[in-house]
């Protein structure tokens, strides 16, 4: 299990420094603890209890198999972010962000997909057969691809969540996750407006060892969940035989049982609902975050087959009143996700969130 992070560890590695207190943003004040020669001093406590908050819920992530996309292109950051991350397998930017990264994402992942083919093209030889020129020309776009799309490679979907190291500098990707209601993780300073994110850990942003601080308990957390869902693997392969021995008899009983009486029939239902008490992972449905989870299997709907049958503006309810951040979810299309997932169509579900933006259908013009 991972370490828990103590409050003497960050304010040994500066996590607790602020900005100027000119340059506060107001609504960071509930974790600003005092101003110390004209600089707001962050109030650790909190911060402690808002990174563990934003470690489980990306463990949770981690585990259901989603990918989290980690954001950093300041120059301090940089290669904190590329060493920690790249460990845990995660995809991450740290060059520059390109603009309609996720909200234009079928665009990016052809670009992904010109540098694949140039990698094919040298493996069976097309490359040597184009002049010097031509060649010189596609090796330049080779490595400007590599550049700045090389960590995302291996993200074929839209991620499960999006982690960002100064919301100021990257304020196009928290809008653009905002639009496809994508959860948002980020270190927030005293001069940056907290309201647009999801899980906060206030901090410092600015220097090395306060962002390598936070970096190294939130990778541990990201790993964690990894190997949980390696686990869980492991153990369900020996399981699968198992249920389906089971399942063998069962028409032999149906027969049996209707020679019963109607009120002995109707009891039966209320058996197999008793049965069915773990909740399915309802985060693998596209649009669908930690909080939306909670708030859904809270209501009664925990698994796939439950969402498949609730109708969207029920669910919108469920979300609007069991928090004022989960109303701008659109959840017209998780009924249809989560029927695929019901059925065990995992390849059709998806090709189908591959193709859509957030998990929002776009209308036929």
């Amino acid at each position: 299990m991972a370490s828990k992070v103590e409050v003497k560890n960050l304010l040994e590695a500066g996590v607790h420094f602020g900005h100027l207190t000119r340059k506060w943003n107001p609504n960071m004040a509930p974790y600003i603890y005092m101003e110390r020669n004209g600089i707001h001093v962050i109030n650790l406590y909190k911060t402690v209890a808002k990174l563990d908050e934003a470690n489980e819920a990306l463990k949770k992530i981690a585990a259901s198999g989603r990918k989290i996309l980690f954001v950093a292109t300041k120059k301090q950051a940089k290669d904190i972010v590329a060493e920690k991350v790249s460990n845990t397998n995660m995809p991450y930017i740290t060059e520059r962000w390109p603009g309609g990264m996720l909200t234009n994402f079928v665009t990016i992942r052809k670009a992904v997909k010109k540098m694949a083919s140039i990698d094919r093209m040298k493996k069976d030889g097309t490359f040597n057969t184009l002049s010097k020129k031509e060649r010189l020309q596609v090796n330049r776009l080779r490595a400007k691809l590599e550049k700045n799309l090389g960590s995302i490679s291996e993200m074929t979907r839209l991620p499960g969540a999006i982690f960002i190291v100064d919301t100021m500098r990257e304020h196009i990707a928290v809008k653009e996750a905002q639009k496809l209601n994508i959860p948002i993780f980020a270190m927030v300073d005293t001069n940056s407006d907290p309201r647009p994110i999801d899980y906060i850990i206030p901090s410092n942003d600015d220097a090395g060892k306060s962002i390598e601080a936070i970096m190294t308990s939130v990778t541990e957390a990201v790993a964690e969940g990894l190997a949980e869902r390696k686990a869980d693997k492991a153990d369900k392969q020996p399981e699968k035989e198992a249920p389906k021995a089971k399942a063998a008899p069962a028409p032999k009983a149906e027969k049996a049982e209707k020679v019963a009486p109607v009120a002995e029939q109707k009891e039966a239902p209320k058996k197999e609902e008793a049965v069915k008490v773990e909740a399915d992972d309802l985060t693998k449905i596209e649009g669908v975050g930690p909080k939306a989870a909670e708030a859904m299997i809270a209501a009664g709907i925990a698994t796939f087959a439950d969402l498949s049958k609730a109708e969207a503006d029920n669910i919108k309810t469920i979300l609007t009143e069991a928090s004022p951040r989960l109303a701008h979810l659109e959840p017209a299309s998780w009924p249809k996700q989560a029927q695929m997932a019901a059925d065990g169509k995992w390849d059709e579900l998806k090709e189908w969130q591959d193709n859509t933006k957030g998990g929002v259908e776009d209308s036929e013009e």
